[in-house]
């Protein structure tokens, strides 16, 4: 039985994005990320993090301090009452890199790497999905994937929200969508 999923990208739609988000300490959440995931969890969805994080790559923190600080926003989900059921990550960048992290790859978004990476290790309905970013290259990198249902968070981009996607200036905008269908899909 495959599977729905309200994938998430995480600075600037779960936490404020200050740049290069990685103590606990640097966190302000954002209104309304906590129901939202409660909701998604009540609902049957698969909550999933895709997040470039190209402060491993620039040298700014290590792969070491970006786990421990995901584990920590994990831990703070748990004590708000929600589950975060996976995290997917770009270190990469294609010139702003130190060593093996300058690269070009598929997992940066726009690629759709680390959206088709969850698709298989958790059999996703990709078209029954939902993603919710602040960026134009979330958007290209949902699209990409076969996501069903994009939104556009607060972003300075929403006079250029891309074709298929949606411009919303609340996380709760989405909970109407999140609450229509079970969240499980025969298979």
């Amino acid at each position: 039985m495959k599977r729905k999923a309200l994938f998430l990208d995480r600075d600037g739609v779960m936490n404020v994005d200050f740049g290069y988000v990685h103590q606990p300490e640097r966190c302000v959440f954002i209104a309304g990320i906590f129901d939202l995931v409660c909701l998604a969890n009540e609902t049957g969805y698969a909550v999933i993090v895709v997040t470039n994080q190209a402060g491993i790559g620039r040298g700014y923190y290590s792969e070491a301090q970006f786990a421990s600080f995901m584990q920590w926003m994990s831990d703070r989900f748990v004590k708000e009452g929600a589950t975060i059921d996976r995290v997917y990550h770009c270190p990469h960048h294609p010139d702003a890199a130190l060593g093996a992290y300058r690269k070009s790859c598929l997992c940066r978004k726009p690629s759709p790497g680390m959206f088709d990476a969850a698709r298989q290790d958790l059999d996703l309905d990709m078209p029954a999905s939902i993603l919710i970013g602040d960026k134009r290259s979330d958007m290209e990198a949902g699209r990409r994937a076969g996501v069903g249902h994009c939104f556009l968070f607060g972003s300075k981009e929403k006079s250029e929200v891309p074709n298929g996607a949606l411009a919303i200036d609340a996380l709760l905008e989405v909970t109407p969508l999140l609450k229509a269908k079970p969240a499980i899909i025969q298979a």
